[in-house]
Formats: C-alpha cells, structure tokens, sequence
C-alpha cells in the first residue's frame, strides 16, 4: 500500500501514486479528528449518529486542507447504494443522491464516503477530468437496476465527459487514457456473504466472477467475497486496465486495520456505530 505522497497530507492520509499530472487525491483515516468513540476520531458522515459538532470540526478540518492543495470544499453526496451518477459544476449542489460524480471543473472535489465499502476515483491521464463511485456489493452488482451496477453508470458518464475533452477518439483509446484507483474497502478474508450476492454478482460481462467468491469452511451456503477483484473484473470488462491501489491483500482491509480504519461490519454491532472515511479527487 502506497505511503508517500506529493502532498504533505495529515494522519496517515492515503495518496494514490502515481497521479496524472494535474490531478490530485486523498484518502482520509480515522486519525486526526475531534469524534468520540465509537467514532473517533475523524468521522466525517453526519448520519451515523456522532454529534454533529463534531462531524462539522472534522469536515472543516479537511476542507482545509483542500484548500491548501487548490480545491474546494468536499461535496458529500447523499449515498443510498444506487448507481445514479452526479456531474458536478462550478456550483455544486449539496445533499444530493447519488453513488458517484464527475467533474471537468478545477477546484471541485469529488467524493466518496466509505466505511467497507469500495471507494472507485477515476481521471483522465491528460488531467480534464476526475470521478469517484461509491461501490458496495449491491451497487458494483446493479441488482436493483437489471445488472448494470454503478462501475457501469459511471462509466457511461466518463464517456461522455471524456469524448467532449479527446474528440474523435475511440472507446478504447478513452479506456486507455483513463486511470483508475481502487482504495481501502473490506478484503476477502472478511467479507461473508450469502448466496444471494454471489448469484447478484454474476454477470454476462464478468463470467469469471465466480472466482471472486471462496466457500465459507464451516458454514455452508456462505462465501468469502473478493469485492476489489470483482471491482477490477468489471472495469476490465469495459476495457479499463490501468488499476492501481486496492489489490485485495489484507494491507488494504477495512475490517482488520483497526487502528486506521473504520468499519462498518466491524463495529457497528459490537459498539453501535462507525465513522466515515473520505475518498476525494480534483483537478489543479
């Protein structure tokens, strides 16, 4: 897993690298905040039950820091497992519902909040344009939406933000321009999931997702879902290869890095709750 970084980044804040020039990214940690247990310290989601004077210290704390590094305010999306897509203006809009964003404008920062779940950054190698999808097992399947998860959505999306900034170019050579990060979510060695999410996976575009999935040793009719590599089965199905980051070893583990980490399978059952942590790109 990736520690240095361009940016002087605080509390063992992740940066992907490398990054294409032009385009900056974080993702944040549960160190550095104000938060009291169960969600200290850095939460940054006000809807999991921290005092919101605590989530509004935190939010402002990493608005500060974009800030200094050219950007805007994060713009925290309404997440509900879906796949709708947000383009993101110059005036971006707060609260709204949607999974994922993109954005040619300079300055604004798509983000994704994620406590196990995958968070997804994309952008253009040439620098025009950046993305972020928000990737549970329910949103990466599309099962609410006849399969087309939010990988898909997202990338419809990228497409045609991308082909307004390289005219003329194909799908492929737009796949090949495109730089994708996969970041911290829960790993294969604690993801247990029932058959209904290995059959939701399953899709004509990715018939080897099966492989993502290994037979729980003592409980029959459950799995150990791979949910990184079924991420990277999908973006390689729309002809996207250039992966970085999340390869699905346990250093990338929500659940077992406590210490830096929050996790929503982890803690809200034993301690009622878990904080939010941020995955953010924008251009410079």
């Amino acid at each position: 897993m990736p520690h240095t970084s361009l940016l002087p980044l605080p509390n063992g804040w992740l940066c992907p690298e490398p990054l294409p020039q032009g385009v900056r990214a974080l993702f944040t940690t549960r160190l550095g905040g104000v938060s009291a247990a169960p969600f200290d310290s850095f939460n940054l989601g006000d809807h999991v039950g921290d005092a919101p004077w605590s989530v509004a210290q935190n939010r402002n704390r990493l608005s500060e820091a974009l800030r200094l590094h050219g950007a805007q305010a994060p713009v925290f999306l309404k997440q509900v497992h879906g796949t709708e897509v947000l383009t993101l203006g110059s005036q971006p809009p707060t609260q709204a519902v949607a999974d994922a964003c993109v954005t040619e404008q300079t300055g604004v920062v798509c983000t994704i909040m994620v406590a196990d779940c995958l968070p997804v950054l994309f952008a253009d190698r040439a620098g025009h344009c950046v993305a972020a999808a928000h990737a549970g097992w329910r949103g990466l399947s599309g099962v609410d939406h006849g399969g087309v998860g939010v990988l898909e959505s997202t990338w419809a999306a990228w497409l045609q933000t991308m082909r307004r900034q390289h005219p003329g170019c194909s799908d492929a050579v737009l796949a090949q321009q495109t730089w994708v990060w996969l970041g911290p979510c829960i790993g294969p060695q604690a993801f247990e999931v029932g058959e209904e999410v290995r059959v939701a996976c399953r899709s004509a575009a990715t018939p080897h997702s099966d492989g993502c999935f290994v037979p729980h040793a003592q409980r029959a009719g459950q799995w150990w879902a791979d949910l990184a590599g079924l991420a990277r089965q999908r973006l390689a199905a729309l002809g996207v290869t250039g992966v970085q980051g999340n390869d699905s070893s346990a250093a990338w583990c929500t659940v077992t890095d406590a210490s830096r980490f929050f996790s929503h399978r982890r803690d809200a059952r034993v301690l009622g709750g878990s904080g939010r942590m941020a995955a953010c790109v924008w251009l410079v």
